[in-house]
């Protein structure tokens, strides 16, 4: 099973500012071409951080003249306030940068999307180069694929190649990405590897399943008295 990763579902063209952009400039620039996140590059074309909506928003919110609203601001964090008061890159943007390697999975980039909260994240080279950028949305794709070939990947390669199953014996049916399993299986432990692999596989949304078994090998066995 060939896992995709990051390089198969990025964005290999990024928009990008420096960190002397201007906050007028980012703003235009996110908004022509609808991104919520810009990289930021130092002198040496290296990413130093990130700029998304939510850092520009702060600006807004802090116009606010309301005195109740102000008492409440005055407890937001430092950070807010300060990035409420920048005018450039350098002081607008979240440093240090979340990034990802190409090679990471799908999985692992969606888990650390999650994890941060963000939007979208840099991919960077070996080198520290801006290879691309992912989004939420890209990750999202390989939900994209077919029944018919989340079927035939779940046969070839979970049940025949990873469990040595016959597949005359098990049942696979797919709809919309969700997996039905029938049949049996020789032991019963096999029935939650068949699941959990079953899962694993992109694209598949859910597992549902019926499966029998021969033999229940997770209870002890029995030996008589001497």
């Amino acid at each position: 099973m060939k896992r995709r990763t990051v390089q198969d579902v990025m964005t290999a063209s990024v928009v990008t500012v420096t960190e002397e952009t201007p906050f007028a400039e980012i703003a235009d620039t996110m908004a022509e071409h609808r991104i919520s996140g810009v990289p930021v590059l130092d002198a040496a074309g290296h990413v130093t951080g990130i700029v998304t909506e939510a850092d520009l928003l702060h600006k807004q919110e802090y116009k606010d003249g309301d005195h109740r609203s102000r008492l409440a601001r005055l407890r937001r964090p430092t950070e807010a306030r300060t990035k409420a008061a920048a005018v450039d890159a350098r002081g607008l943007m979240s440093a240090p940068v979340v990034s990802v390697a190409p090679h990471t999975t799908i999985a692992q980039a969606a888990r650390l999307l999650n994890a941060h909260g963000y939007k979208a994240m840099p991919v960077l080279d070996e080198d520290g180069g801006l290879a691309g950028i992912v989004a939420r949305r890209d990750l999202l794709r390989v939900f994209h694929r077919s029944d018919a070939e989340i079927r035939d990947e779940v046969i070839q390669d979970v049940l025949v190649n990873k469990l040595w199953q016959d597949p005359g014996e098990l049942h696979v049916r797919v709809r919309e990405g969700v997996v039905h399993l029938t049949g049996r299986v020789e032991q019963k432990s096999l029935i939650p590897i068949v699941v959990r692999l079953t899962a694993a596989t992109e694209g598949v949304v859910d597992v549902v399943h019926t499966l029998g078994y021969d033999h229940d090998d997770t209870r002890p066995a029995h030996y008589p008295r001497a």
